[in-house]
């Protein structure tokens, strides 16, 4: 792999990180203790920034993160000092990444659906769930009945050679390549996390969570409402503490449930959240993609009317609490 480290902006990130105030496009945030899981006064620090995504962060072993990167095709890691890599190359339209505990990456792979790929006008590359390490294999690119998977959102490996994905809805894929429907109906799902034990698998649903029981085969039942973001909207991406609580990245910030689904406090960003992951050395960092960056006019990066904006900035906090030990994520 190539080292490379990340220059963009780099002066206008040093500022933000020693800031009392908030920088262009932020908002100004305070956190409140939540016991057990952050202090009062802790604060954020940005430490990576680019004109492109960071999407589906999933934590390594090195206490590094690894991140899904849609326009560039590749998958970055990014190590706590700033430093990035090219992890992966040539994985097209990559949006989300997990890892197992025996090291398989996973992906899901969104070809032409991304709105700047050049391939988009008539572009016949169906959107896929992969195993991309430690050797690639397609795992499904279409549900039994034919229909293509369509914009596939986040996943989570199952620990079996398997993954549970979102798009539109929540469905599982086993090592085999078998899809199955965990719920399609009144749904608009993102986020997707697995509790410590595997038992139970949790979907974002706007403003609130899901939970469905997991069963030894994966097959999944018993649909209920996990907790909610506190008045909330934009449930995202997800990941869980040594106590099995559960981070939810929403509009305002990270939200915190407890194990049994009860609404510990917020953890407000600068930025809006879409996904999250503990890292680092003690793996007590939490490290959390927000959306928007500072240009190098250090002003607010906007690409001209009529196009996308993608930058994001990855901010980090030390928390109380380590993140889960027995998987990455």
């Amino acid at each position: 792999m190539t080292k490379v480290l990340v220059i963009v902006v780099a002066a206008a990130l040093c500022s933000v990180a020693a800031a009392q105030t908030a920088m262009p496009g932020e908002r100004e945030v305070t956190v409140t203790a939540i016991p057990g899981v952050v202090a009062a006064g802790s604060r954020w620090q940005a430490i990576w920034a680019d004109y492109a995504t960071a999407d589906g962060i999933n934590g390594s072993s090195d206490g590094g993160v690894l991140f899904a990167q849609e326009q560039t095709d590749s998958i970055k890691k990014l190590l706590a000092d700033g430093t990035q890599y090219t992890y992966l190359e040539n994985v097209y339209g990559i949006g989300s990444v997990s890892l197992d505990s025996s090291g398989r990456l996973f992906g899901v792979e969104r070809t032409c659906t991304e709105p700047l790929n050049p391939e988009l006008p008539g572009c016949d590359v169906l959107t896929r769930v992969v195993q991309l390490t430690p050797q690639r294999r397609l795992l499904a690119n279409s549900f039994p009945d034919g229909r293509t998977l369509g914009r596939l959102n986040d996943l989570i490996a199952d620990g079996r050679g398997g993954a549970y994905f979102t798009s539109r809805g929540a469905y599982h894929v086993s090592a085999a390549g078998v899809v199955t429907t965990v719920e399609d109906q009144n749904l608009r799902s993102n986020g997707i996390m697995l509790s410590g034990d595997g038992r139970t698998l949790y979907v974002t649903n706007v403003t609130e969570v899901l939970a469905f029981d997991v069963a030894r085969d994966g097959s999944t039942s018993g649909r209920r409402v996990f907790g909610t973001l506190n008045g909330d909207d934009g449930g995202d991406g997800m990941a869980i503490d040594a106590e099995d609580r559960l981070y939810v990245t929403g509009n305002a910030g990270v939200h915190v449930l407890d194990a049994e689904g009860r609404y510990l406090g917020l953890i407000p960003t600068p930025r809006r959240p879409i996904t999250v992951a503990f890292s680092g050395a003690d793996k007590r960092t939490l490290f959390v993609p927000q959306i928007g960056a500072i240009g190098a006019d250090g002003g607010v990066f906007q690409l001209p009317e009529g196009m996308r904006t993608i930058g994001m900035t990855i901010y980090t906090m030390r928390m109380q609490t380590p993140g889960f030990a027995r998987r990455p994520k």
